[in-house]
C-alpha cells in the first residue's frame, strides 16, 4: 500500500463507554459503523438510516488515510491506516446488539495506554465518524508515520470472523417470546415514537422471566430482586445461596452486557458461592462461566437468533435437567 505523505486524518467511534466495541476493531483489523439493516451503501442512495455517515465512510474516507480510534470524548486507543475500500461485512451484523456491517479494513497500531488529549480536539459532542481538523490531533496521528514504529503499517490484516448462520428453526417452546422480541425490536428502538425506552424492570417482567419460563424453569425457582440480585435461578427449594445456580443481572434495553459482569460478580461473591452469571437487557443474553474466570461462553439475541444461540439455550436448560 502506498502511503500519502500528508494523509487525511479521521476519528471513528469505538462505541459508547457502556457498550464499547473498540476491541472488535483491533482484533479483526476493521473500522465499522452502522446501522446496516438498509443493506450495502450504493452511490445515490438517500433513504438510509445514518445515510450521511455511511456515505462519508464509503466515499470520502480513502485508502491510506489515518484513523484515530476514539474511546471517549477526547481519548484514543489506537491509530490506524485505512487498508481497503468500503465493504459490507456480514460477520458484524450483531456486535453486542449493534448492526455494524458498513466496514473498512484497517491496520491498527494499539497505543500502550489510551491517550487523552487535554482539549476537546474532536468537539464537545463527537460524531461516530468525522474528519479531524484539530492541528494537535492531526499532528499526533501523522507522527506515527515518521516514528520508528513501522511494523504495523505493513502487517498482514487479521482474518475476518466467519459469517454465523441464522437459526432457521426456533425451538418450539421459545417461539412466542422470540416472536415478541422480533416484533418489538424496531418499535423499542424508535424513541420518537415510543417515548422513554423500557427500563430493566420492564424488560425483566416482559422478557427475561417469560424467557426463563419458556426454558422450563418453574416459577418458584425464579426469584426476582432476591438479596439485591435482579433475578436468581435455583436448582431446588429452599431459595438459599447453596441452591442458587445462576445470577442474572438485568440492564436497561440497549445497555452493554460485558460491563455489567463486574456488578454481577460482586453479587456472586456476596453469596459466598461461585456461580455462572447471566447479563441481559431482555433481548440479549450473555453467560459468563465462573470456572473460566467469568469468561463469556454463550450469547443469544432473541431478535436476531444465530445457530450459536442454541448453546445458551442448552446451558440454561441443563442447569435443571429439562
Amino acid at each position: 500500500m502506498t502511503e500519502t505523505r500528508n494523509p487525511a486524518v479521521w476519528q471513528v467511534s469505538g462505541g459508547p463507554v457502556d457498550r464499547p466495541y473498540a476491541e472488535i476493531f483491533l482484533e479483526h483489523g476493521v473500522a465499522l459503523i452502522g446501522p446496516g439493516h438498509d443493506g450495502p451503501w450504493q452511490p445515490g442512495r438517500t433513504h438510509m438510516d445514518a445515510g450521511d455517515f455511511v456515505r462519508r465512510f464509503a466515499e470520502d474516507l480513502r485508502t491510506g488515510d489515518l484513523l484515530l480510534l476514539r474511546t471517549a470524548i477526547s481519548q484514543v486507543a489506537a491509530v490506524g491506516l485505512v487498508a481497503s475500500g468500503y465493504e459490507f461485512l456480514e460477520p458484524f451484523d450483531d456486535v453486542n446488539g449493534w448492526d455494524l456491517r458498513h466496514g473498512r479494513r484497517v491496520r491498527w497500531c494499539r497505543l500502550p495506554e489510551p491517550y487523552r488529549f487535554e482539549t476537546s480536539v474532536f468537539g464537545a459532542n463527537p460524531r461516530r465518524l468525522a474528519r479531524v481538523l484539530s492541528e494537535e490531533a492531526v499532528d499526533t496521528a501523522r507522527s506515527f508515520l515518521t516514528s520508528g514504529l513501522t511494523h504495523w503499517r505493513g502487517a498482514p490484516l487479521p482474518a475476518l470472523p466467519e459469517v454465523e448462520p441464522p437459526l432457521d428453526e426456533v425451538p418450539e417452546g421459545l417461539r412466542d417470546v422470540v416472536g415478541l422480541a422480533r416484533d418489538l425490536a424496531g418499535p423499542y428502538g424508535d424513541e420518537e415514537h415510543l417515548g422513554d425506552a423500557p427500563n430493566e424492570n420492564e424488560m425483566t417482567a416482559h422478557f427475561i422471566v417469560p424467557f426463563l419460563r419458556a426454558l422450563g424453569w418453574p416459577q418458584e425457582l425464579i426469584a426476582v430482586e432476591w438479596r439485591r440480585i435482579d433475578v436468581a435461578l435455583f436448582e431446588n427449594l429452599p431459595r438459599t445461596p447453596e441452591n442458587c445456580r445462576f445470577v442474572i443481572e438485568a440492564k436497561r434495553l440497549g445497555a452493554g452486557l460485558a460491563p455489567a459482569r463486574k456488578q454481577a460478580k460482586q453479587y456472586v461473591a456476596g453469596l459466598g458461592v461461585s456461580r455462572d452469571v447471566v447479563v441481559s437487557d431482555g433481548f440479549r443474553y450473555r453467560i459468563f462461566d465462573h470456572q473460566k474466570n467469568f469468561a463469556p461462553v454463550a450469547y443469544a439475541n432473541l431478535a436476531r437468533l444465530k445457530q450459536a444461540s442454541v448453546a445458551l439455550f442448552d446451558r440454561l436448560r441443563h442447569a435443571q435437567g429439562v
